[in-house]
């Protein structure tokens, strides 16, 4: 489990992304590369990395589910992802 500090600071990153959005998408528009040089460096999505909703694992992750595969193989072997089971044949 990543500890919560760097949990933190991504969801953190996440805010300044979305906060910051539109004014980048304006800039990038106009080729206005000096003003986009004065926004904050986490609000590029470019520094998002994906993790793990729930522990925060930054390795395994699964884009369709929102976590990783570690935390995929527990919550489908306990029934909590509907539509998922174990594969047998």
């Amino acid at each position: 489990m990543a500890k919560e500090s760097v949990k933190a600071r991504q969801r953190k990153r996440e805010k300044l992304v979305a906060k910051f959005a539109d004014k980048r998408a304006a800039l990038k528009a106009e080729g206005n590369y000096a003003a986009l040089d004065l926004l904050p460096k986490n609000a590029s999505p470019v520094r998002l990395k994906n993790r793990c909703q729930l522990t925060g694992r930054p390795k395994g992750f699964m884009r369709y589910f929102g976590i990783s595969r570690v935390t995929f193989r527990d919550m489908a072997l306990n029934g909590l992802i509907p539509g998922v089971k174990k594969a047998s044949w």
